[in-house]
């Protein structure tokens, strides 16, 4: 099982100037403890409620902030977990990407979600349009990224975006993994056997793997309608629980929980270092936690 580092605290402890020194250690370390994904949150503002601070806490723009983490690794595979339909125009967002994975040597990931922050919409004014709608752009985006990405440099006809070209140059450097985020059964998982390489799915207390195994079987009935074939997605959780990897004892603990969700096919876990510096955090999951999963199955 793989190990992906999700970045949501950038109240870095020195205040603003020391944001990008403890992002570029914290970048450095998850290269070093033997990560395979580093991922940040796609908001305008922070979640409140999630023990970070209020909406005035410190919170960077997502693709930006790849750029920078680009920089400064070299493995790592780089993605938001997820991007909001609704924060950036599809063509626009195809291109972002596509420039991400050239200047990372490919190794750009696209997540895509349906959204939900209405605060964050209303605050800086970009549409927030009934779920329904944001779902029917999620499906139109997902087409537009993939014409975008082949060598089709024609229009795109949607019903809510339309392109009078899908021109990208450069392209990306590979083909570029599109996971789709959310446990919607009827919806978001008809999405991924339509569209994605991946899913991502809650894990923890709430969501235990007996859950998550009841979502991947939804998910195979949709690949069998859509005829996909569901082995060829990747599956994959982020861990909604507290988490010390810092000591032998809590790594175990840890490793424990996720032979569950590996038995069910999850391949990779997303954790979440609470702390405005996330770097001892990362170390101990080089230490204790990720050898413990690289065999599991």
């Amino acid at each position: 099982m793989d190990v992906g580092v999700h970045l949501v605290n950038f109240g870095a402890p020195g205040g603003p100037a020391s944001i990008a020194p403890t992002l570029g250690w914290a970048a450095e370390a998850a290269e070093r403890a033997g990560v395979a994904n580093v991922s940040v949150m796609d908001h305008y503002l922070q979640i409140a409620g999630m023990g970070l601070g209020d909406v005035d806490a410190p919170m960077l723009e997502g693709y930006t902030t790849l750029g920078f983490l680009a920089a400064h690794t070299r493995t790592v595979e780089l993605q938001l977990l997820v991007t909001g339909v609704m924060y950036r125009h599809p063509g626009l967002l195809a291109k972002i990407v596509a420039t991400l994975d050239v200047l990372s040597g490919g190794r750009a990931t696209l997540g895509l979600g349906a959204g939900w922050y209405e605060r964050e919409h209303a605050a800086y004014g970009v549409p927030f349009p009934p779920l329904a709608e944001r779902f029917e752009r999620l499906e139109e985006t997902l087409q537009i990224v993939r014409q975008t990405w082949s060598p089709d440099n024609g229009p795109y006809a949607g019903r809510h975006y339309q392109l009078a070209e899908t021109i990208c140059s450069p392209h990306p450097l590979r083909h570029v993994p599109v996971m789709v985020g959310g446990s919607g059964e009827r919806k978001t998982l008809r999405l991924v056997a339509r569209y994605a390489d991946a899913c991502n799915l809650f894990a923890g207390p709430q969501s235990p793997p007996a859950a998550v195994a009841a979502k991947l079987e939804v998910l195979r009935e949709h690949c069998e309608r859509e005829g996909r074939e569901f082995d060829g997605i990747r599956k994959t959780v982020l861990w909604a629980a507290g988490l010390d990897p810092t000591s032998a004892r809590g790594g175990a603990a840890f490793a424990a929980q996720m032979e569950g969700y590996a038995a069910v096919g999850v391949s990779e876990v997303h954790v979440m270092p609470w702390s405005g510096d996330p770097v001892p955090f990362i170390d101990g999951l080089g230490e204790h936690v990720v050898p413990r999963l690289v065999d599991l199955p």
